[in-house]
């Protein structure tokens, strides 16, 4: 596929050449010869998906339209856990070229696998992902996700190879050499976690460095849900266009989905990711336009294929088309998933919630965390949100009317009144990649 999209004498990669641009008749005729290849696949080489569909009478023949893919049974992150290492690989160790896992914070780590093949289709949708965020060749990219066993770097790093660009694989952390970096090595693209970029603005000021007086212009964000007010500081903070990028180690790592430059939701790429939208609650497969979580379905992953995964994120399919002319679908940006609510005296509570409330409030940094405690029983949430350093060292009535108005934006938003607690700047740890923003200690 790649030699297809690559043109030396025109200046290479052509995104107008990708599948993106696909007629939707002859996109649906390539997912459905994809799906039913895959499901072939799975039912042949693993043991876990063979045994459901046999337990509901089903085979690979059963498979005669993409709408046949609701018979199919989901998959969750147990499945990939009680089955660890190996047990859902579809190929040999002998073809698998790449292993990967997560961190491994709860229970035994996710481990994923990838055949040569698998690596080529990897570098070709972060390749387009960076196409349609405005890289092209020509561009410095400091890529500043974590390499290792962590799937973002490398993922990262071979889609801006395989366009052109030149990449700085920095990795994360070292904040002070990224800000060197940034500047002496003229870069004008950045890959890191939303919340990272903004310790390197806060670092930037405080070594009298200014992002905007740098020729970076794009920052491209994703692992974490971020919202659009964070999009706001961070574009106003760096002078940057910030596109939101997403995937999932399950699946592939980054390249899943990506915004373009219209900045209206996430394409799937989905002549290798099969979206759906269902109830959480139900499993039926939802309307497009509707909210729901999303379901993905690998439709050329060879190595460990990974059929109607439940990914826990809510969001929608949005049926309007956009103003890019991609025929891909889109999905609304990931705000939250359906694990990270928070029940709160009756009410669903979300982080993304509180961090839009707390960045339309004027003097208020984007550095939060949401404490749960139990007190008598009964469940507290206290939200400690840093301040500038003129509202924190200005007289008392400045820090209670930020402190008024952030109440009333939070209780606008969620619906109840939360402890607020304003704290001085640099008080809260700063994250190198994921930030942790609920602290737990209702089983303290």
């Amino acid at each position: 596929m790649l030699n297809a999209l690559w043109n030396d004498d025109a200046g290479g990669f052509h995104p107008a050449s990708a599948p993106d641009f696909l007629p939707e008749k002859r996109l649906k005729e390539v997912q459905l010869r994809r799906l039913r290849a895959v499901v072939s696949r799975a039912y042949e080489r693993v043991e876990l998906f063979r045994t459901r569909l046999q337990e509901r009478k089903l085979t690979p023949e059963s498979i005669r339209s993409l709408e046949d893919i609701e018979q199919l049974p989901f998959m969750v992150k147990t499945d990939l856990r009680d089955t660890y290492p190996f047990g859902l690989f579809a190929s040999p160790m002998s073809d698998i070229v790449r292993l990967h896992a997560s961190s491994g914070t709860t229970g035994k780590p996710i481990v994923v696998a990838y055949t040569q093949a698998d690596v080529e289709v990897w570098a070709e949708v972060m390749t387009r992902t960076f196409a349609s965020c405005g890289l092209h060749r020509g561009d410095i990219l400091q890529n500043a996700f974590g390499y290792g066993l962590f799937t973002g770097g490398l993922g990262a790093h071979y889609g801006a190879e395989t366009l052109g660009a030149t990449v700085i694989p920095i990795s994360g952390g070292n904040t002070d050499r990224q800000i060197m970096v940034m500047r002496d090595f003229g870069v004008t693209a950045l890959c890191c976690t939303p919340s990272y970029f903004t310790y390197l603005v806060e670092r930037a000021a405080e070594l009298d460095a200014d992002l905007r007086d740098m020729p970076v212009k794009v920052g491209i964000f994703g692992a974490e849900p971020w919202s659009d007010a964070m999009r706001t500081r961070i574009e106003e903070a760096a002078n940057i266009k910030a596109y939101d990028i997403y995937g999932l180690s399950e699946i592939i790592g980054p390249g899943v989905a990506s915004e373009c430059e219209a900045q209206n939701g996430l394409h799937v790429f989905e002549d290798h990711f099969y979206p759906e939208i269902i109830d959480p609650d139900s499993g039926q497969v939802l309307p497009d336009g509707e909210e729901g979580e999303l379901v993905i379905t690998t439709l050329s992953k060879k190595a460990m294929p990974v059929i109607r995964y439940r990914t826990r994120d809510i969001t929608r399919i949005i049926p309007e088309p956009c103003t890019c002319g991609r025929s891909i679908r889109r999905i609304r940006r990931i705000g939250r998933r359906s694990d990270d609510m928070i029940i709160l005296r009756g009410v669903n509570v979300y982080p993304s919630q509180v961090e839009a409330a707390l960045l339309a409030v004027e003097g208020t940094l984007p550095h939060y965390q949401i404490i749960l405690t139990r007190e008598q029983g009964l469940d507290q949430m206290t939200v400690e949100v840093e301040v500038t350093p003129e509202v924190f060292s200005d007289e008392i009535r400045a820090m209670e009317q930020v402190r008024s108005r952030l109440a009333q934006a939070i209780e606008r938003i969620i619906g109840i009144r939360v402890t607020l607690r304003l704290v001085e700047p640099r008080s809260i740890e700063r994250s190198q990649g994921k930030a942790k923003r609920v602290i737990d200690r209702r089983g303290d």
